[in-house]
């Protein structure tokens, strides 16, 4: 037997005494309840609604027409198809891995698992205090909003109205947590095919414009130039690379369909349906909407880069106003609000599975696993939702400052977390070969394999590094470090940690693809699933 048989070997032998403990704690968790962890209660429904939730937002119903402004229709039409494309291949790598092993905190703790410890930690706590400053955002956006009926009124009187509810959702049981924020996104998903059909009659001839067609695509015309001068060429790309940050942060919680993989009911059939359907609904929303607003409103209008975050700058409701709608923005601000109060919600939930997941990797304090007899990880729900109240920063004008540099480290989170995804995705299956496990013994299998991961990681990779490529030219420290603190936060976060554990770099062959590996369980029972959700929310109460 060669060395390298040998050390397999072993490796296989270190396997089966982690399977034969799993197994022993999984008998010993069937005769003593364990009302201290999370619990097996998100349908698959419930997942992807999760994730549409906390990513269908601001960014489209309002960003989208600052990336329309930016780089005309078309080119913010094919931003959002490109970093779509880039999307879909994390998510294939996402669904691969969580499908095969389930656990709470997903991707943060493969990178930990799969690659290095030091990767796991500051991948997980960067992209742990992206969804806790979002949160904070989304409360502020929520009283604009409000203050877009009475301006006289302050913003900290909704930022306190809402935080209260919004913590409190985050305390219920997750099944029940999962059906709100699928009713409250409906709610988006509504609205913006209710605007499809709007476009679609406005543009055939039912507003006050007439007829248009692809009149703005003509006149100003399909790309816009952007910072570069006498090379149009030149310029109608800058202008496409540039949206792709903002196409970036208008996707960036699809990915959250796999946060939730440690309390999905039966993951090996409920993760991969979810994760095709979140990604898809998700992409065709955007695209959609992007196409639509394109259509009806001319890239020059002066109203798409206000920068307000309410309705006056949603181009949904500029392009109501073009057509002569007058009673429109007002209903819009109304979906606006919902909108924001359900990404809302969903950080919460998202930012406290991640602190869960990085205190098993004990990448965070162990208290943050401590859960209540129904599943609630409620210190890690207290603390996530405790950075909300850092909304309260922009009553001040240095407080604000500070607010608008925490906000920069959210959008290009979004990709150092999808690098990290494909980079999991590949050790993953290094570690497989290295195991002698063949891939089609898995319960999903991504079709693109190494390429559509490299795919995704050399994007993603190159976007991150070049998002700020406006504070080169000319020179300008203060954009430099708006542009890359998120980055330069990641590379601090993983040196420290390394610095201070020593920790290595994990071998293929001692990667542990044991542990948190899910089996198939029996489906529920008809009584189980006839059971109504009041009576689940009675006993809930109860």
């Amino acid at each position: 037997m060669n060395p390298q048989e040998q050390q397999v070997s072993k490796a296989q032998d270190t396997m089966s005494e982690k399977t034969v403990a799993h197994s022993s704690g999984d008998l010993e968790k069937q005769d003593t309840p364990q009302p201290h962890e999370l619990q097996r209660k998100l349908k698959s429904r419930h997942l992807q609604f999760v994730a549409i939730g906390g990513t269908v937002g601001t960014g489209v119903f309002i960003a989208s027409g600052t990336s329309i402004a930016t780089a005309g229709p078309v080119g913010a039409l094919l931003a959002y198809a490109f970093v779509g494309t880039l999307v879909y291949s994390v998510m294939l790598s996402l669904a691969e891995m969580a499908t095969y092993i389930p656990i709470s905190g997903a991707f943060t703790r493969y990178a930990a698992r799969f690659v290095d410890p030091s990767l796991g930690f500051s991948m997980g706590w960067i992209y742990w205090f992206s969804w806790s400053i979002t949160y904070a955002l989304e409360l502020t956006a929520a009283g604009l909003i409000v203050q877009w009926w009475n301006s006289d009124l302050s913003i900290a009187i909704f930022i306190t109205i809402f935080w209260i509810p919004l913590t409190a959702i985050n305390f219920m049981p997750v099944d029940l947590f999962g059906e709100f924020e699928l009713w409250f996104s409906m709610i988006k998903v509504i609205a913006i095919v209710g605007f499809w059909i709007f476009s679609i009659c406005m543009n055939a001839g039912a507003g006050q414009q007439g007829y248009i067609g692809f009149r703005y695509w003509k006149s100003p015309g399909a790309f816009a130039p952007y910072i570069v001068e006498n090379n149009d060429s030149l310029a109608k790309f800058v202008g496409f690379w540039a949206v792709l940050i903002q196409a970036g942060f208008a996707f960036q919680g699809t990915e959250l369909v796999g946060v939730g993989a440690g309390e999905s009911a039966n993951p090996r059939k409920t993760m991969p349906s979810a994760i095709r359907k979140t990604f898809w609904s998700i992409f065709t929303l955007f695209i959609g909407t992007i196409f639509f607003i394109g259509i009806l409103v001319p890239y020059d209008n002066e109203s798409l880069t206000l920068g307000d975050t309410n309705a006056s700058s949603s181009p949904l409701v500029i392009a109501a106003q073009l057509a002569g709608v007058k009673v429109l923005p007002d209903i819009i601000n109304a979906v606006l609000l919902t909108v924001v109060l359900s990404a809302a919600s969903s950080n919460v939930y998202s930012g406290s599975r991640i602190l869960v997941g990085l205190a098993e990797e004990r990448c965070a304090p162990r208290f943050f696993t401590r859960a209540t007899h129904r599943g609630v990880p409620y210190i890690a729900v207290a603390f996530t939702s405790a950075f909300g109240l850092l909304a309260f920063m922009n009553l001040s004008d240095n407080g604000g400052q500070v607010f608008n540099w925490f906000l920069n480290i959210i959008g290009v989170a979004g990709f150092i977390a999808w690098s990290c995804i494909c980079i999991c995705h590949l050790s993953f299956m290094r570690a497989l070969k290295a195991q002698n496990i063949s891939r089609d013994t898995l319960p999903f299998v991504s079709w693109g394999g190494p390429y559509l991961a490299w795919y995704g990681l050399t994007f993603c990779a190159i976007i991150t590094l070049t998002q700020g490529f406006t504070a080169f030219a000319p020179w300008d420290t203060q954009s430099f470090f708006i542009s890359y603190i998120s980055l330069i936060l990641f590379f601090i976060l993983y040196a420290g940690h390394k610095v201070f554990t020593r920790s290595k770099f994990i071998k293929p062959v001692e990667a542990d693809l044991v542990s948190g590996k899910f089996e198939d369980v029996p489906s529920e029972t008809w009584e189980e699933s006839q059971r109504s959700w009041w009576k689940k929310m009675l006993n809930a109460v109860w």
